[in-house]
């Protein structure tokens, strides 16, 4: 048998799978061998790699295609505002038609189910939202680019928050409990906890200052957005895709990588254990991935470790979408198993060092991969993926098939027509701010001396009576505690990322 045949043997599933494109051999595309990755596989994770202008989009696109034609849901972040186009038939062409004929692909336009997310409503697109109590301390002190102290005294002051009742729904809610625990009144509470020293509180209140007057308040506050949306399928029985539409956020890169790890984190904790099912539950795509690993802490790599090996038990699949292989840490790197790395540039000697780390980073190979991957052209790449019995298939350069839904966005008016008619717009699209620690500390606070409202409210509180023991017994924040759906007035369990462990 020859190498070709060897890869070509490699490929030929037997149960459902993915159609990637055709075997590419020694300049040749052989349209008989077809490279695919089994479904089951798919909640394995996987890397879709390559330099600019290589394809990586249009690679997104075909997999999310077939994975919708299959019934799996998808989550897409549309970073560059040009994956839209999946809800729309494609534009026939030659380019198109040449490429169909050499990978031996049935192309047919074809739009695809497809709901649109904006961050807390910024750009077009469903709203989506979290509040500050979901998110918690260890991805919010990313957001905030704090230091490791820092995030554990902002650790402390959610723990505080949690166990007293103290909702915080939006950023005004953290900062009322940031200043109410350095006032003289709060500072007690945290005294035989380790405290919050004034220095570290003003950095916390400062960044949340600067991070608010960069327009990201809307980012928290509620309704919170219930990620079971993201695994739904449609009425014919296709996969929803769930495109986030990034491009009003670019100038935020660690907001949007740090708000796409809360959604899988809340999806983590939420979803039961399946083991290895027939199909994943949902395939995730995380693009700019590098985004989410830069000037990140041990602790959160950890964490994020963790997440991705467990997540895979509860049927989702996580694909990293970026440059090169080593955005990625290596930990993560070797959880995943199906690959689809486009060209690398070799222009400088970093670049000539990326390359050959990316190169060992595959199984041995019967191609010299080293120059293999300089001369790849836009839309084919070298693929190696996880067999029916969970063993890595040989590795195999592909000439890609061609996307059959609108490659490039959609225009404006029907991505506003899509939104708007969602069944879950009017459920989303208006922010809600309800009472929660804002309010609750505010109507703590003693009056003005003087006042027949001040005087009403001294006479009958202890003199040696705390400001939180005020809040925890005034009618407003027992009202807020029979609220349904809150577990107020109990500490709320935190997950791995520290967000909140509660159904919504």
């Amino acid at each position: 048998m020859s190498d070709s045949e060897t890869i070509a043997a490699g490929y030929a599933f037997t149960g459902p799978a993915l159609d990637l494109g055709a075997l590419l051999w020694d300049g040749a595309c052989l349209s008989d061998a077809q490279i695919r990755i089994p479904l089951p596989m798919l909640n394995r994770h996987g890397l879709v790699a390559g330099a600019t202008g290589t394809g990586k989009t249009k690679t997104l696109q075909l997999i999310a295609e077939q994975l919708s034609a299959q019934g799996v849901p998808v989550f897409l972040a549309d970073v560059k505002g040009d994956v839209s186009g999946i809800s729309g038939p494609g534009a026939a062409n030659d380019k198109v038609a040449g490429r169909a004929a050499e990978v031996k692909q049935q192309w047919t336009a074809t739009g695809f189910p497809a709901e649109f997310y904006a961050l807390g409503g910024i750009g077009h697109g469903i709203p989506v939202r979290a509040t500050i109590t979901g998110f918690g301390p260890v991805l919010l002190s990313k957001v905030l680019q704090l230091n490791q102290t820092q995030e554990q005294s902002l650790g402390l002051i959610f723990h505080y928050a949690d166990t007293k009742g103290l909702e915080l729904i939006d950023l005004k809610d953290l900062r009322a409990v940031v200043t109410f625990l350095t006032s003289d009144e709060g500072r007690p509470e945290l005294k035989n906890i380790g405290g919050l020293s004034t220095a570290t509180a003003g950095v916390i209140l400062r960044s949340l200052t600067a991070f608010e007057a960069q327009g990201m308040a809307d980012f928290f506050g509620e309704p919170e957005f219930d990620t079971s949306q993201l695994l739904r399928t449609a009425q014919d029985g296709r996969g929803m895709v769930s495109v986030l539409e990034l491009p009003a956020v670019q100038d935020k890169p660690q907001l949007f990588s740090t708000f796409l790890m809360w959604l899988l984190a809340d999806l983590f904790h939420d979803l039961p254990e399946v083991g290895d099912a027939d199909k994943p539950k949902l395939v995730f795509f995380f693009d700019e991935a590098h985004l989410l690993f830069d000037d990140a802490s041990k602790a959160f790599l950890d964490s994020i470790t963790q997440t991705v090996r467990l997540i895979r038990s509860k049927g989702v699949g996580v694909f990293f979408v970026t440059q090169t292989p080593k955005d990625v840490p290596g930990d993560v790197l070797a959880q995943l198993g199906n690959r689809v790395q486009h060209a690398l540039r070799a222009f400088t000697p970093d670049d000539q060092k990326a390359l050959k780390a990316t190169v060992k980073t595959f199984p041995n190979s019967a191609y010299d991969l080293e120059e293999i991957l300089t001369g790849l052209g836009t839309g084919e790449a070298v693929v190696t993926v996880l067999s029916e019995n969970g063993a890595p298939t040989p590795v195999a350069v592909t000439r890609l098939r061609a996307p059959e839904s609108l490659m490039g966005p959609i225009d404006a008016t029907t991505l506003d027509q899509a939104v708007k008619s969602s069944s879950l717009y009017g459920r989303y699209a208006q922010a809600v701010d309800r009472e929660s620690a804002y309010e609750k500390l505010s109507e703590a606070r003693p009056a003005p001396a003087g006042t027949p409202k001040a005087a009403a409210k001294k006479a009958p509180a202890k003199e040696d009576e705390s400001m939180v023991q005020q809040v925890v017994g005034s009618g407003m924040f027992k009202s807020l505690a029979r609220s349904v759906g809150t577990q107020i007035g109990r500490e709320i369990t935190r997950s791995l990322f520290g967000t909140a462990r509660r159904k919504r």
